[in-house]
């Protein structure tokens, strides 16, 4: 029916875990981009299974898609390269452009040169 449960649906149980990409965390506690998201991450208390009377310690999970100054300057760098490598290109084709055209030229001119030699026997 419409009643509770006794000891199934009665009682509310905390969220064990939290979003883990960055985010979804941001979306969960309404945060703003400036706000820092490592803070916020839902962590969970754990005792040693191994050692008797341990102390408690806390886990996380490794947030996703976190925007991180390493991530920007390796983007950074992946640009200059990109950069570098087009500037390498432009730079190979007006080589090979200049190249083609002296063939052309020196071509033409020996095409030129076999033409007058036809006249002058003729």
């Amino acid at each position: 029916g419409d009643e509770a449960v006794p000891g199934l649906t009665d009682d509310v149980l905390p969220k064990r875990l939290g979003p883990k990409r960055a985010t979804k965390i941001r979306k969960f506690f309404n945060l703003s981009k400036e706000d820092d998201v490592r803070k916020f991450v839902i962590r969970r208390e754990v005792t040693s299974k191994k050692k008797e009377g341990a102390k408690p310690y806390t886990k996380a999970p490794k947030i996703q898609r976190l925007v991180t100054p390493i991530r920007l300057q390796r983007r950074r760098h992946l640009r200059a390269l990109k950069n570098r490598k087009l500037d390498a290109q432009k730079a190979q084709k007006t080589e090979y452009e200049a190249l083609i055209a002296k063939r052309h030229s020196e071509r033409k001119q020996k095409l030129a040169a076999i033409k007058a030699s036809h006249k002058k026997t003729a």
